[in-house]
């Protein structure tokens, strides 16, 4: 499975020939080959380049495996745009402008190109732009981009280290690479990769000024983005898919089962949290997973050594308010009769070589047992397997938790013929897919989530992302808030992080961290506790419980916020933790402070992520920013020593934004969805919206100052300097005289 990168033939593209233009679409034939290369204006500063034999590029009659993939990746396959094209002399010989508004893109007849936003330089292609080879396994198509000495490179996926992924290399379909197939820069443009199967990054690691993109198939197919970040996520996202609503329950804090613990010792600790006042909504028990087929039928039945009575279960953790989330696989046990009838059948994963199911080794979510992963491109398997697991869902159980991103090897086909890198690709965007259809496709809306680490292309659809196993030191944290930045960067809307890590050593978990990593964990989309003892709050002493309860309060009055910025992420694409490189792309001293973070519009957070009071706090240029610990106001381009205690996050207010709080709860329960705010704090003058669930505050603004309809009944805490004055149900915000 290691990518081979020895090509056969390599040919570079050139000696375009133009063909014919449409409202959306110009073709070019390339000289002495059957190839054509389009492009497409697909949507406001969108191009997408696709390269490869006419017959495939135009189908008459696409076939359904190719339609089935097609959907996988994008949601809006058709071009929304326009464009005008022009032949141009660039005196060497033809060339020809393909423009959208101020965006245009330039072809030169050699097959080199540049991509422009009015006289502005953003990406040009390498000496060759494309070349065309080939492998054991078919073609290789590679595109060659030119990045200047100062370019700094985001996205890709997961990333523990340096968010900027110059001079890396990248595997997409390898577990271990942990990749995400869109690129962008701050400069001003993007790319991404529309294909299921392999595709090598070389980030200038094999040629420091350029960026090759490697794409193993029939065909080309790159979209190129002109546009600030937060512009190329919206577009990405509305080309590929956006998740939907979490609903309110899954935003309330989360209790995980630790490892070896029984479902009753669980049951004791959840019940410990709420008789000590400790707030949260959901428990999350451990692998394996506790269900699954019967050895002999096509249904599915508890392990009663885990859990002897699910319903029992299900009704304990209901009278303490809170739902359940268990994790399931996608497999078969080897050694039984239902694996045997399922392999004559065909609905296992099969082996080349002799047409038999494929055994894997015995996995954590397997107890340890050989299984055969059901073939989920067999649409009978993939619907036998979401009915199951929507059975388990009716009967109470909250969310599925599974991770289905195998290394699966070479030389396995499924029925729909997918293999190799592209089976690895889709298997666990199918699972992902089906576990979703079984617990929100028959609400409206869809409303629900599948926790899930698994990184594929198209994972921003779904609602959420689990963070990684940490350990429990100041590292173990950085890893987990980089995580949660990186696959916001990548398109993704959420990662929960969890409070340490019940499997690893306690040896270096400070009371200090502990209250550290919970503060970050409050403003964040979510996390979970570790129900292992020396992790819940009860393991440490009456004043660090006492700052728990603190930050806690905390996290319940910030759930109408950070739900609301989720909700605005069904909307834009926007991540809930943002990079200072992705909202701040012009100002590049921003990026270097990359532990620190907007979460959603409106708030600047700084976590201290290393032993002591001072924490270093960089405010960007073109924003004023209020402290929120002090109602202090700073300009921009500010750096600043905070003393924080650990009852203090450093979290700052961008001027102009407003944050609306909700009421201090056990669990979201409580909540009164009448009224679901208590509070609004005012950071200046208020010149956007809110980010709020349920959005209903508009902001307005005239002759200086701002008039706000929907804070019927809210405290309003104005900033110094401003005055509020209520006029029945509207607020008018103006400068005191």
């Amino acid at each position: 499975m290691s990518p081979k990168s020895d090509l056969e033939n390599v040919k570079p593209i050139d000696l375009l020939k133009f063909i014919s233009a449409k409202s959306t679409t110009v073709d070019f034939q390339i000289a002495d080959t059957d190839f054509c290369l389009r492009i497409e204006a697909h949507a406001p500063g969108v191009f997408r380049l696709q390269c490869g034999a006419q017959a495939l590029l135009s189908p008459e009659k696409p076939s359904a495996r190719a339609l089935r993939h097609a959907e996988m990746l994008l949601v809006r396959p058709e071009p929304v745009s326009e464009l005008a094209v022009s032949s141009v002399l660039d005196g060497a010989g033809n060339a020809w402008c393909i423009e959208q508004g101020d965006i245009a893109l330039e072809i030169q007849a050699d097959g080199c190109w540049s991509l422009h936003r009015g006289e502005h330089l953003l990406l040009a292609s390498g000496t060759p732009a494309l070349q065309q080879g080939a492998t054991d396994a078919g073609l290789v198509w590679h595109a060659n981009f030119e990045l200047d000495d100062e370019e700094s490179l985001f996205g890709l996926g997961e990333a523990t280290g340096d968010f900027d992924r110059r001079g890396q290399t990248l595997v997409s379909d390898l577990p271990a690479s942990r990749a995400l197939p869109l690129l962008w820069c701050p400069t001003g443009w993007g790319v991404y990769a529309n294909t299921l199967s392999r595709v090598q990054h070389d980030l200038g690691h094999t040629h420091p000024g350029l960026y090759t993109l490697a794409l193993h198939d029939d065909v080309l197919d790159v979209f190129l983005f002109a546009g600030d970040p937060s512009e190329i996520l919206n577009q990405y996202t509305a080309l590929t898919g956006r998740a939907g609503q979490p609903g309110l329950w899954p935003m309330g804090v989360w209790l995980d089962q630790a490892p070896g613990q029984s479902t009753a010792e669980l049951l004791s600790a959840a019940r410990g949290l709420r008789e000590a006042a400790f707030s949260f909504d959901a428990v999350r028990l451990t692998g394996p997973a506790p269900y699954g087929f019967q050895a002999d039928k096509p249904v599915f039945e508890w392990d009663t050594g885990r859990v002897p009575d699910p319903k029992a279960l299900v009704a304990e953790f209901g009278k303490l308010n809170a739902q359940l989330a268990v994790p399931t696989f996608p497999g078969v046990l080897a050694d039984t009769v239902l694996f045997e009838e399922w392999e004559d059948r065909g609905w296992l994963l099969i082996n080349d070589d002799d047409g038999g199911a494929h055994v894997f080794d015995g996995t954590p979510a397997s107890g340890g047992r050989p299984f055969g992963l059901l073939d989920l491109t067999n649409k009978d398997v993939y619907k036998t397997w979401s009915e199951r697991q929507r059975q388990v869902f009716d009967d109470g159980i909250g969310a599925p938790v599974c991770d289905a991103q195998f290394n699966i090897p070479d030389g396995i086909t499924a029925r729909g013929g997918e293999t190799g890198a592209q089976l690895r690709v889709v298997y666990p965007l199918l699972a992902r897919r089906a576990l979703f259809d079984a617990v929100a496709g028959h609400k409206t809306p869809q409303e629900g989530v599948v926790f899930s680490n698994d990184l594929f292309p198209a994972v921003q659809r779904f609602a959420w992302q689990s963070g990684p196993a940490v350990s429990n030191d100041w590292a173990g944290f950085q890893h987990s808030l980089r995580t949660a930045l990186s696959v916001g960067a990548s398109g993704v809307p959420v990662q929960m992080h969890t409070l340490g890590n019940a499997a690893a050593s306690v040896a270096n978990l400070t009371p200090e961290l502990y209250v550290r990593w919970l503060a970050a964990c409050v403003f964040s989309a979510n996390f979970s506790f570790q129900a292992a003892s020396a992790l819940l709050p009860q393991a440490f002493d009456a004043q660090t419980q006492a700052l728990v309860k603190h930050w806690l309060q905390w996290r319940y009055r910030l759930v109408p916020y950070v739900l609301g910025i989720i909700e605005d992420a069904v909307r834009t694409g926007l991540p809930v933790q943002r990079t200072m490189a992705m909202v701040f792309p012009d100002d590049v001293v921003a990026h270097a402070w990359d532990t620190q973070y907007m979460l959603g519009p409106a708030l600047l957070v700084a976590p201290a992520t290393q032993p002591g009071r001072q924490v270093k706090v960089y405010l960007p240029e073109g924003a004023a920013w209020w402290d929120l610990n002090t109602g202090w106001r700073y300009e921009g381009g500010t750096t600043l020593l905070v003393d924080a205690g650990l009852d203090t996050l450093p979290v700052f207010g961008r001027e102009g934004q407003m944050l609306c709080l909700g009421p201090v709860a056990p669990h979201t329960a409580e909540f009164n969805s009448a009224r679901l705010l208590e509070e609004v704090w005012l950071f200046g003058m208020p010149e956007h919206s809110p980010a709020v669930m349920r959005n209903k505050i508009r902001v307005m603004q005239m002759q200086g100052s701002s008039y706000i309809k929907g804070l019927e009944g809210l405290k309003i805490l104005p900033s110094e300097g401003l005055e509020v004055k209520r006029r029945g149900a509207e607020v008018r915000i103006s400068r005191m005289r």
